[in-house]
């Protein structure tokens, strides 16, 4: 008599994510998308808004508000990596406004303390749901302890 066995499907989850950058720091964002990427057993979408992306030239600042609005939406966490520039970048402090009051539930921020970093935006500090290191089992399981 022949055993039949079962494969076990184990679904995993996919984590719908937006990192907040400086297209003047772009290595940092592309570093951090690169490790989620490669990282086995890992799932994500990228909402994110890189310095290709059409969005970028929105024909006005309101547009490419409404436009990061909506890249945001289905998100779980907004990323923040968060260097000293940080403070200096409206449209990080935007990103920072949208994901705290624009959606029924405010939308958790994680920031990342970026490699090298001896500080971090008071801005980002005191919006930050949580903040790690640019470690990314830390990044992850900030994301995990976040949703």
């Amino acid at each position: 008599m022949k055993k039949e066995f079962k494969k076990l499907t184990i679904m995993s989850k996919t984590y719908p994510l937006f990192i907040s950058h400086s297209w003047t720091y772009e290595e940092h964002y592309e570093s951090l998308e690169s490790r989620l990427n490669t990282r086995p057993g890992f799932y994500w979408r990228n909402y994110s808004v890189p310095k290709d992306d059409p969005i970028h030239n929105a024909p006005n600042k309101d547009l490419l508000y409404a436009a990061i609005r909506r890249q945001m939406a289905p998100c779980s966490v907004i990323i923040i990596l968060a260097g000293v520039y940080s403070t200096y970048s409206t449209w990080i402090q935007r990103e920072i406004q949208i994901a705290n009051k624009e959606f029924a539930n405010p939308k958790p921020i994680l920031a990342i303390q970026t490699l090298g970093a001896q500080r971090i935006s008071s801005v980002v500090s005191e919006n930050a749901n949580l903040i790690v290191k640019w470690h990314i089992e830390s990044v992850i399981d900030g994301i995990k302890q976040l949703t």
